[in-house]
């Protein structure tokens, strides 16, 4: 022992002594002065410092594999260096985000636009943006695939990134050519996770028909996460030619894997399924009135119907609901004497029991499984009309839906006229399925109904969801035409101390914050 770690055990004995005091510890237990405590502490720090024992030494791992993908140029690269720590060009103050831009807030759209240009991650880089990824969830798909295979590689290394193994597509550069029999057997076969999916996507891309042919094979030895995993790859490029594997999935073992096969089947119009299932619609809904299913019956439970309903739901308007979202749209016209979608919504229901919510619900939900915008118009009506008077819905997430399906220019249209009619407090959700950069007349919209709020002295905190929306999603090119706003000005009458210097600093950070956008994405673009 050395002399400065005289009558000092271990570390544990450190501190006990060191908490007591070294003249009050008795009973047999360490002794000695001050000064020897620190130095056997200070003995005892360098050893838990020098890491751990010896051991055996690991095999050296295989080169990282090339990434031929070319790197993003050196001005983007310090960008993304900045993006990912974090940093910020100040600091607010009294919980206030001050007048700098949100930098973490811009790092979904640094590595969509480097995704859509073909870069890959600098390798330096590599690291923290797999750290990244591991924090925050909706950074996964873009940061795992600019990772690419050297990601992969990495994360084979280090316990912390093993979600890049399991759910990642990163590794499609390790892919064999589809065309490759023996090399995608081998794959699907010996394949992490994570490679498997990617391989799945790529067979199902070059021919439709090939991956459910591939799930075949391995089927029945997958696990239930799996085959849910697999069969929701089949949403893209879903045809007529999967329903002979979505209908025997209908018997399988799992119900979510039965419940989302049966989802898919009611996507396809011409299905067996389908067909089921608007025979047993139609027996319920009609211009005479709505009389729902009696029973859930062994057929209803094996086309995915669920028979218990949730909490304060009855069974009877749940099973409707059910079996209309899974009719396709295509059947309702008939049934209602030749009206189309616009006009069969807007018919009065015999009430009876109060089924008309329930089976305008339910066509929403149809209208977004079946991409069908003619039913989506219909369902929303006009943007100006008050949202509980409307046609099909009233509730603001069935519209963001509803929206969904609608061409770009004209959702941004729709929730450009909704804005100007009802202001900003119900948009956010509509706001967040418009394309970004906004449209011309929505940015417009979204700006002037902010500056609407603020001369009126609004309080200014309601706002600050929508302004960071508008800090990720306005055109850039809007920043000119918002100088004006960035002035502090005093408070109105009545309004709350401080809104006037709150807005202001707000319009400065979306100021800025747009300028940094604009340059970030001018970093990106490829030397000419």
């Amino acid at each position: 022992m050395d002399k400065g770690d005289e009558g000092y055990g271990d570390w544990e004995e450190l501190v006990g002594a060191a908490l007591l005091g070294t003249d009050r510890r008795g009973g047999g237990g360490p002794t000695g002065s001050a000064e020897a405590l620190l130095d056997a502490a200070a003995v005892h720090a360098v050893r838990r410092r020098a890491g751990l024992r010896p051991a055996e030494a690991a095999p050296r791992p295989e080169p990282a594999p090339r990434d031929p993908r070319p790197a993003p140029p050196e001005a983007a690269r310090r960008r993304l260096a900045q993006l990912l720590a974090g940093r910020s060009n100040a600091a607010g103050s009294g919980g206030r985000r001050g007048a700098a831009p949100d930098l973490t807030e811009l790092l979904p759209q640094w590595l969509a636009a480097a995704r859509r240009h073909g870069y890959r991650s600098p390798a330096a880089l590599l690291p923290a943006l797999l750290d990244a990824a591991r924090a925050r969830t909706d950074l996964r798909p873009h940061a795992l695939a600019l990772a690419g295979v050297r990601g992969l590689w990495l994360a084979r290394l280090n316990p912390d990134w093993r979600f890049a193994l399991r759910g990642g597509t990163g590794g499609a550069g390790e892919l064999p050519d589809v065309t490759d029999p023996a090399g995608v057997e081998r794959l699907w076969q010996e394949g992490l996770f994570a490679e498997r999916v990617a391989l799945l996507g790529a067979v199902r891309a070059h021919e439709a028909a090939a991956a459910p042919r591939l799930l075949e094979t391995t089927w029945s030895t997958e696990r239930a996460e799996d085959r849910l995993m697999f069969l929701d790859s089949l949403r893209l490029g879903l045809s007529d030619g999967d329903e002979p594997f979505l209908e025997a999935a209908l018997g399988d073992r799992s119900r979510n894997v039965r419940a989302t096969a049966a989802e898919l089947l009611s996507a396809l119009p011409r299905s067996a399924l389908a067909r089921r299932m608007a025979e047993r619609a139609l027996a319920c809904v009609g211009p005479e009135g709505v009389a729902p299913p009696a029973e859930c019956d062994a057929g209803m439970l094996r086309d995915g119907v669920v028979k218990r309903p949730p909490a304060g739901r009855g069974e009877r308007a749940w099973w409707l609901g059910q079996l209309v979202e899974a009719a396709p749209l295509s059947c309702w016209p008939e049934r209602f004497g030749g009206l189309g979608p616009a006009e069969i919504v807007a018919l009065p229901i015999a009430e009876g029991e109060g089924w008309t919510e329930e089976l305008h619900a339910a066509w929403c939900r149809a209208a977004v499984r079946q991409r069908d915008a003619e039913w989506s118009r219909a369902l929303l009506g006009p943007a100006s009309a008050p949202p509980a008077a409307g046609p099909g819905t009233a509730s603001l997430a069935e519209r963001a839906k509803l929206l969904s399906i609608l061409p770009d220019g004209e959702r941004a249209d729709w929730v450009a006229e909704f804005i100007r009619a009802h202001g900003l407090s119900e948009a956010f959700q509509l706001l967040g399925v418009c394309v970004v950069p906004w449209a011309g007349a929505l940015g417009r919209a979204v700006v002037d109904a902010l500056d609407i709020a603020r001369e009126a002295g609004s309080y200014p905190w309601s706002f600050s969801g929508v302004m960071g929306l508008a800090e990720r999603c306005l055109d850039p090119a809007e920043a000119g035409r918002l100088e004006a706003l960035t002035a502090a000005a005093e408070d109105p009458q009545d309004a709350v101390p401080g809104a006037a210097a709150y807005w202001a600093e707000a319009f400065q950070r979306l100021v800025a914050t747009l300028r940094l956008r604009e340059a970030m994405l001018a970093e990106l673009a490829p030397a000419a």
